[in-house]
């Protein structure tokens, strides 16, 4: 797959999780809790997710590499959207931003290019389903549920839509007026969190006690962004060695990369189950406006 090594430790991650889930739905099937397949369904959705991401799905061209364009001056990745390239040239030639703020920035446009290939991804799984149910001649209790199936994953295509449109704007507004000084949150992930979180119906102290716990996660995150620098530096600083044939030096070093490797691993996991249970929570206040 030639990944990085942060990128290795990220799928590592990802598929921990999914290996988990994976366990959970087996249990609900074999209690019967899973009927209408929904569940199901999702965890195809979440692993064909993971392999277009890491370019595991056979498909040329579908995973392209994280550069990162600071440390080596070139960008070979690309934002598959014309408005998040232009919005993207735009940002780096204003002169508005530090070094810094444009490695914060590159992370918001590809957080965002990863939502936009999710939500084609359950488009593509809704409109699939759709053409099945529409070839089914005799209606059935059974194809009432899928009904309510496809109304639950309209209504999930509508938020990751919402999510889409607010993060656009945000994009566009950073983009042509710089980062705001007082802004509360500074990771993209989180801040789409809080964006939605707002939206939701939540009473205010749930909303302010949210806001606390979105802090907390963002320093989580911080911490694994620091480790997976460190993992690069320590997987750059290994192949040096390697050449050198000192073999003392070697080992010590090949010591420091699996650690680094493992926390990395560790943290990863964690930020990913936590951004599991915070857009559940979200999602649910959601639904319930919607009632």
């Amino acid at each position: 797959l030639h990944l990085s090594a942060v990128k290795l430790a990220e799928l590592h991650s990802d598929l921990k999780i999914q290996e988990k889930d994976e366990l959970s739905w087996k249990k609900l099937k074999a209690e019967g809790l899973d009927e209408d397949g929904e569940k199901e369904a999702k965890l195809r959705r979440n692993l064909n997710v993971i392999m277009t991401k890491y370019g595991m799905n056979g498909k040329k061209d579908s995973y392209l590499t994280d550069t990162n364009y600071i440390k080596d001056g070139t960008e070979s990745d690309t934002l598959d959207d014309p408005r998040l390239e232009k919005l993207w040239s735009k940002a780096k030639t204003s002169g508005k931003f530090s070094d810094e703020e444009l490695d914060k920035l590159w992370r918001e446009f590809k957080h965002h290019r990863e939502k936009i290939r999710e939500y084609n991804i359950l488009l593509e799984t809704v409109s699939r389903t759709e053409d099945i149910h529409k070839n089914v001649i005799n209606p059935s209790e059974e194809n009432l549920v899928k009904e309510e199936v496809l109304h639950n994953k309209h209504r999930e295509l509508k938020d990751k839509l919402r999510s889409i449109n607010q993060g656009f704007e945000r994009l566009r507004k950073v983009s042509h007026q710089g980062y705001d000084a007082t802004s509360e949150f500074e990771e993209p992930r989180v801040i789409d969190l809080w964006d939605m979180a707002k939206s939701a119906n939540f009473t205010e102290k749930e909303l302010e006690s949210f806001r606390e716990e979105l802090k907390h996660f963002e320093a989580k995150i911080e911490k694994h962004h620091h480790y997976q620098k460190q993992l690069e530096i320590s997987h750059e600083k290994l192949k040096h060695i390697e050449g050198t044939g000192d073999k003392e030096h070697l080992n010590r070093n090949r010591e420091k990369y699996a650690m680094l490797e493992e926390k990395t691993k560790e943290l990863g996991y964690k930020v990913k189950k936590h951004l599991q249970d915070l857009s559940s929570r979200i999602s649910q206040g959601l639904q319930h406006n919607e009632l």
